[in-house]
C-alpha cells in the first residue's frame, strides 16, 4: 500500500514489463510442427527457440514479476450534459441523409392500378384473338401455356378451342402477375415524378418486351414462335398507360423521414411531445 501510494504521489503506475519472449516461444512452437512436414532440422530449431523463449519468459515473472513505471494521464474534464430535448433534422440539414422519394403512393394504389391495367391488357389480347386468330380462347390458352406443359404442346387448332384448365390457369397467372406488376409501378413511379405515365406506358413495356423476347427463345421456343410481338407490345403499353394513370391519380403519403425504428415500433415515445418544465425553470 505504501509503494502504491508513493507511486500515485509521483504520478506513475506500475505495469508488467512487455517483453518479446512469449513471441519467441510461440515462434519456436510453430517451427516444431512445421518440421514434421519439412525437415527435422526445422523442428530442432523450433525446439531451441521454444526453450529459449520459455526460459526468458519465466525469468521475467519468477521469482518476482518485472514491472515498469508508466506516467499517469491527467483526468479529462467532465462532459457537460445538455438538458434540452431531441430535435430532428430536416432533409438535407447538416448533411442529414433523407429517404427518397419524400412521398410515395399507398400500396393499395399499385394493386388497384395493376388490376385495372390487367383488364385493359386482357381486352386488347381478346381483340387480337378475334381479329387475327378468329378465336377468343387463343390468347387465353396461349397465356396458360406458359405455365402448363400439356397446353404448350397443343396445336393452334386446339388452342383456338375452349379449354377449361387453360381458362382457370390463365386467370390465375394474369391476376397475380397484374397485381404484382401494379405494386411495382406504385413503388417506382414516385421516383420519376415528372413523367410517370411515360415511364409506365412506354419505357417499362419496352424493357419488359425486350427482356422476354431475348430470353423466351431459351426458356420456351415453341411459345416464342406463337407470340405476335406487335400485339404483345401493344398490350403491355395498354397495361402501362392505364396502370400508371390510375396510380398517378392517387394521393401520395409522406414517408417516415426522421423517425427511428424504436419510435415507429412504439418502443420509445417522442420527447418533443412530453410536457416540459415550467417557464421559471425546474421546480424542486
Amino acid at each position: 500500500m505504501n509503494e502504491a501510494t508513493s507511486n500515485a504521489e509521483r504520478g506513475t503506475i506500475q505495469v508488467p514489463t512487455s517483453g518479446g519472449w512469449p513471441l519467441v516461444a510461440a515462434f519456436g512452437f510453430s517451427l516444431g510442427f512445421a518440421g514434421l512436414l519439412t525437415h527435422w532440422m526445422v523442428s530442432a530449431l523450433g525446439g531451441i527457440c521454444l526453450v529459449s523463449g520459455l526460459v526468458g519468459w519465466f525469468r521475467e515473472v519468477l521469482p518476482e514479476e518485472a514491472e515498469a513505471e508508466v506516467p499517469l494521464e491527467p483526468m479529462p474534464a467532465p462532459v457537460a450534459v445538455a438538458a434540452a430535448g431531441v430535435r430532428h433534422l430536416e432533409v438535407g440539414e447538416q448533411g442529414h441523409r433523407g429517404r427518397f422519394p419524400l412521398q410515395r403512393h399507398p400500396y393499395s394504389a399499385g394493386l388497384r392500378g395493376g388490376l385495372v391495367g390487367g383488364v385493359a391488357m386482357a381486352v386488347l389480347a381478346i381483340l387480337y384473338g378475334v381479329v387475327v386468330q378468329r378465336s377468343v380462347w387463343y390468347p387465353i390458352n396461349l397465356l396458360a401455356a406458359s405455365g402448363s406443359a400439356s397446353l404448350s404442346q397443343m396445336s393452334d387448332e386446339q388452342l383456338r378451342a375452349f379449354q377449361p384448365s387453360g381458362l382457370v390457369l390463365a386467370l390465375i397467372i394474369h391476376g397475380i402477375g397484374s397485381a404484382l406488376v401494379g405494386l411495382l409501378y406504385g413503388i417506382t413511379l414516385p421516383m420519376f415524378p415528372r413523367r410517370p405515365v411515360l415511364l409506365g406506358g412506354v419505357m417499362a413495356p419496352l424493357f419488359w418486351t425486350g427482356l422476354l423476347h431475348s430470353s423466351l427463345g431459351v426458356i420456351n421456343p415453341a411459345l416464342q414462335a406463337r407470340i405476335d410481338w406487335f400485339w404483345f407490345f401493344a398490350a403491355q403499353v395498354a397495361f402501362g398507360m392505364v396502370a400508371g394513370f390510375v396510380v398517378a391519380r392517387r394521393e401520395r403519403i409522406a414517408t417516415l423521414q426522421h423517425v427511428p425504428f424504436a419510435l415507429r415500433a412504439g418502443i420509445e415515445a417522442n420527447l418533443e411531445s412530453r410536457p416540459g418544465p415550467p417557464k421559471g425553470g425546474p421546480q424542486p
